[in-house]
């Protein structure tokens, strides 16, 4: 592929998927490569490669929008609660003060901010959080289901789930007190609450 087509595939590619986490696109909806075409005023091929893309990703599967079963919420979260609380137990013994005033700044944001806003800093506060796990393979994994989450985060938050940056000021609270296993079990409810939260409006 040469460079002016990988322009193309990537500007198709941000654009689809920018659609879909925004609602646009919604959960179930068919995608027809030609008429995608059509609407961009591009070859099919770009439109091909950019939904190939967002399969690997997951947020599309057999040319339709990802629609999660119920099954599919409560492994997503599974691997989330497994992840994060051992990060947040990490981040309670070891996160330097700059990175606790960070997750501070996420939720100021988060109280005074628009949606957009609010899930943009909901997702920093987590991924501070995550970086301390110290562990590729888990922040890896988290990073490649980075869509999905960021899905079920804007939903939480367009939907105002009640106390959810409360429960964010709880847990940087006990990160920055060095309690590791409070700020273990406060991220493990947190992500129960968002779970039963999404579970409750897909």
């Amino acid at each position: 592929m040469n460079r002016k087509n990988r322009t193309v595939q990537s500007k198709i590619y941000e654009i689809i998927r920018e659609n879909i986490i925004n609602g646009k696109y919604e959960s179930g909806t068919k995608l027809i490569e030609t008429k995608l075409a059509e609407e961009f005023g591009v070859s099919r091929t770009p439109v091909r490669e950019a939904v190939q893309r967002l399969k690997q990703e997951g947020l599309i599967k057999k040319n339709v929008v990802y629609k999660p079963t119920e099954s599919d919420l409560r492994h997503l979260f599974q691997m989330r609660i497994l992840i994060e609380c051992y990060a947040a137990q990490m981040a309670a013994n070891y996160m330097v003060d700059t990175d606790i005033e960070n997750l501070q700044h996420c939720i100021d944001i988060a109280r005074k901010g628009d949606s957009k806003e609010i899930v943009k800093a909901n997702k920093k506060f987590h991924d501070i959080i995550v970086r301390e796990s110290r562990n590729p393979i888990m922040i890896d994994t988290v990073q490649k289901m980075e869509s999905i989450i960021y899905l079920f985060s804007r939903a939480v938050v367009f939907n105002k789930r009640p106390f959810l940056i409360d429960e964010h000021q709880q847990i940087k609270q006990a990160i920055a007190e060095r309690n590791s296993e409070k700020a273990s079990d406060l991220m493990r409810l947190h992500l129960e609450a968002d779970l039963e939260f999404s579970l409750d409006i897909v």
